[in-house]
């Protein structure tokens, strides 16, 4: 018999995930605490669940993406949580960022309940979700890995990075990575325009060479746009950023460039802009005067 599928959170990557999952032969059964989100997933044929916990009872594997850590513990351990239900011999997946301590506190309680954890965090936005290309970085047992691998691999590419912990950590990694780039890519987006360089073409032009790369091409037409829609949230990024430096912090690594880009997306965030998307943190960098001889 297949595994029947549960998700937990219907947000942005969610729906990505849902959509996907159901495009690829998957009854899913779903829930969010949001009703508006919950009737727009059953639209798409989500088959609706009362709580985080009656979709633990429905379901084989229990995938949950939601927006922090508070969240996850709140669908897993909480009163209406997975807990709540006869969890023995199902796996949990969180594909959600959420902080090491607290994913293998839960890992451990799951475990005292007869369930696998694995932490699978993802990278790659809502479009790779539904398209199935993500980059999943998880952590947890081989047992448990070797059961979700099929699904998974409707999913995008999953790497086993280790036991449980070790899938949150490589997302640190990732974010240190990606989140900085949203701070370079903008820096020089500003140097293009003030030299009068055509900056569509830049992504094109530079993709042969070491600075080429997929978030290039993604984030640049966006900031030259002005085009903020959230493909993911400003605090999103600064809750990702925070967790990353107190991660940092815990084992005594410096990492000042994380740093300054936690500073900008504060201002980003204080200045009113945390619904926006993360490559708004452009218009914290002046736009620069055309070349065009003008004072």
């Amino acid at each position: 018999m297949s595994e029947r599928i549960g998700f937990i959170g219907l947000g942005l990557m969610g729906t990505g995930f849902t959509r996907r999952l159901i495009a690829t032969g998957h009854a899913v059964v779903g829930y969010d605490p949001d009703p508006g989100r919950m009737d727009e997933a059953a639209q798409r044929g989500v088959q609706p669940a009362a709580s985080a916990a009656d979709v633990a009872k429905a379901a084989d594997i229990i995938l949950i993406c939601v927006i922090n850590t508070a969240a996850v513990e709140d669908a897993t351990l909480g009163s209406r949580g997975i807990v709540q239900a006869d969890i023995a011999g199902k796996v949990v997946v969180d594909h959600s960022t959420a902080e090491i301590k607290t994913t293998l506190r839960i890992a451990a309680e799951l475990a005292a309940r007869g369930a696998q954890f694995v932490d699978a965090p993802v990278s790659g936005g809502p479009g790779a979700a539904e398209a199935g290309t993500l980059a999943i970085m998880a952590g947890g047992g081989d047992a448990a890995i070797a059961r979700i691998a099929p699904l998974m691999r409707d999913l995008g590419s999953m790497t086993h990075m280790g036991g449980n912990g070790a899938g949150q950590a490589t997302k640190l990694v990732n974010q240190t990575i990606v989140l900085t780039n949203y701070c370079v890519l903008a820096e020089a987006l500003r140097l293009g325009e003030a030299y009068g360089v055509d900056t569509a073409k830049i992504a094109t032009a530079l993709a042969p060479g070491h600075a080429g790369s997929n978030l290039m091409p993604v984030l640049l037409p966006r900031m030259i746009a002005k085009d903020f829609r959230p493909l993911g949230y400003v605090r999103q990024i600064l809750k990702d950023l925070e967790m990353l430096q107190a991660a940092a912090a815990d084992e005594h690594v410096a990492m000042p460039m994380a740093a300054q880009a936690l500073t900008l997306f504060r201002l980003l965030a204080a200045s009113g802009r945390s619904e926006l998307d993360g490559s708004a943190v452009v218009t914290l960098y002046p736009e620069a005067k055309q070349p065009d001889g003008a004072s």
